[in-house]
């Protein structure tokens, strides 16, 4: 069933006074976000963040009033979410949102070991110098948002330096392969963010790996790495357990 009581816009989920998008904009910056990108973007928030809860049914018309866009935009970006396994479209029922399951995130952490050690080295091998500098300085802002607590500011900075550092590591393949992986990653950490322990951890595990990649370093980018998943397969398996 459809929940009204989400009501508010796509600008309701913003983040306010953070400039870390322009920092990570994609290397055609000056370009505006298609409405299908702004669409995606929004609801991609809302899924990661439970705030569409896992299981509950949406209509296009709802999910237009709720996010403020057209149909289309929302459209194309339902395809997509569809292809992230974060939605799976009904017969002539509209959209249910996916469920959160241990198991499942045991075979995305499989998944994403291998690939994000690749894009790892890659981004190290590869990167600009300004690419390098931009690792370094989302590297600082995830360590703030881990100490202050913050997990929406951390969800966000995550998710927009795994983008960059794909871009950067010049392998479409992947980037499109861990794309998914990591959207689905992010919201079982949000849903189960209260049982997770330490976000300042978390957040100094991808603060490392930035600062590896920055410096150039393989040999420790690929060792971050693995930390950074290893960790996350611990603590899954803890909920397994529980």
């Amino acid at each position: 069933m459809e929940r009204p009581r989400l009501r508010s816009k796509a600008k309701a989920v913003e983040s306010p006074n953070t400039d870390f998008e322009s920092l990570l904009a994609p290397r055609t910056a000056g370009v505006p976000l298609s409405l299908s990108d702004q669409a995606y973007k929004a609801l991609e928030e809302l899924l990661v963040t439970a705030k569409l809860a896992p299981g509950s049914i949406w209509s296009e018309p709802a999910l237009s009033t709720l996010t403020g866009f057209g149909r289309s935009p929302i459209r194309e970006a339902l395809q997509r979410l569809t292809s992230d396994h974060l939605v799976v479209p009904l017969r002539r029922h509209g959209f249910r949102i996916t469920e959160v399951q241990v198991e499942e995130q045991l075979l995305v952490l499989e998944a994403r070991r291998e690939l994000e050690r690749l894009v790892s080295v890659f981004a190290t091998r590869r990167a600009s110098a300004s690419e390098r500098e931009i690792h370094f300085e989302v590297a600082k802002r995830l360590r703030r948002a881990g100490h202050d607590h913050d997990t929406l500011l951390y969800l966000r900075l995550h998710f927009a330096l795994k983008r960059f550092t794909a871009a950067s590591a010049r392998n479409p393949f992947i980037a499109s392969a861990l794309s998914p992986l990591h959207a689905l990653s992010r919201r079982f950490f949000f849903v189960h963010r209260d049982r997770f322990g330490d976000l300042t951890e978390v957040a100094r595990l991808h603060a490392d790996l930035a600062e590896s990649i920055g410096r150039g370093d393989e040999d420790s980018a690929a060792a971050c790495c693995d930390a950074m998943t290893g960790y996350a397969v611990e603590f899954t398996r803890r909920i397994v357990l529980e």
